[in-house]
């Protein structure tokens, strides 16, 4: 597919992170300052719309273009990290004007690397990560198998659900729930939501056409 599908897949993201703004409020308040829901949606809203009338073919430039505008419309710490998986994709993704399923691939792993790399930290510390590098190991399997593109979306979508549901039981590391100690064992990770929502956001991206008047050709 040509790289203008970011351009949907970006809508979708921003949609859901709409969409469940009240939700993720709900769960930041618990271990944070119950501001992610604003900065999730507000974020993703601006990288959508940094692009969604662009003539740029090149996708890691659309990314970069995406990352850059989030980075400065929500600069919290959240903000940061996601608008970092972007512009680490984008850096991954330069030059190519076609996408595979092996391009959306190495997109969630620069995308983890970029944030892993600003927020420094890893799998099993009960962040992001959590969620979303299930969904990256679900890829790579698919990538292996040979899967299309769609069922590697769902099982990615799948993958990245139960691993932000087994983040309770994990301890955190970082932000305000480490300071709980062994309590936070209770609790879900709210940045692993945002995690499987994203992946969601990928599944239904291969399904419902772009609801806006982009000049890229899909």
């Amino acid at each position: 597919m040509k790289s203008g599908y970011l351009v949907r897949l970006l809508k979708e993201i921003s949609d859901i992170m709409e969409e469940n703004k009240e939700y993720l409020i709900d769960l930041d308040s618990i271990v944070g300052d119950g501001d992610l829901g604003l900065t999730m949606s507000d974020g993703f809203k601006a990288a959508y719309e940094a692009i969604k009338d662009t003539e740029e073919q090149d996708a890691g430039k659309l990314l970069y273009i995406a990352g850059k505008k989030m980075a400065s419309a929500v600069p919290s710490t959240m903000g940061t990290l996601m608008a970092s998986g972007l512009m680490s994709a984008g850096k991954a993704l330069k030059g190519k004007n076609n996408l595979d399923l092996q391009e959306i691939g190495l997109l969630f792993e620069s995308y983890q690397e970029g944030v892993i790399s600003r927020g420094k930290a890893n799998i099993g510390e009960k962040t992001f990560i959590d969620g979303l590098n299930p969904a990256i190991q679900s890829l790579k399997k698919s990538i292996n198998n040979e899967e299309s593109l769609k069922e590697a979306a769902r099982k990615a979508s799948i993958s990245s659900q139960r691993g932000f549901e087994e983040t309770k039981g994990m301890i955190a590391v970082h932000g305000r729930a480490a300071t709980r100690g062994e309590a936070s064992k209770t609790l879900y990770d709210p940045g692993a939501c945002v995690a499987a929502l994203m992946m969601q956001a990928f599944e239904s991206s291969l399904d419902r056409p772009l609801k806006n008047n982009s000049k890229i050709d899909y």
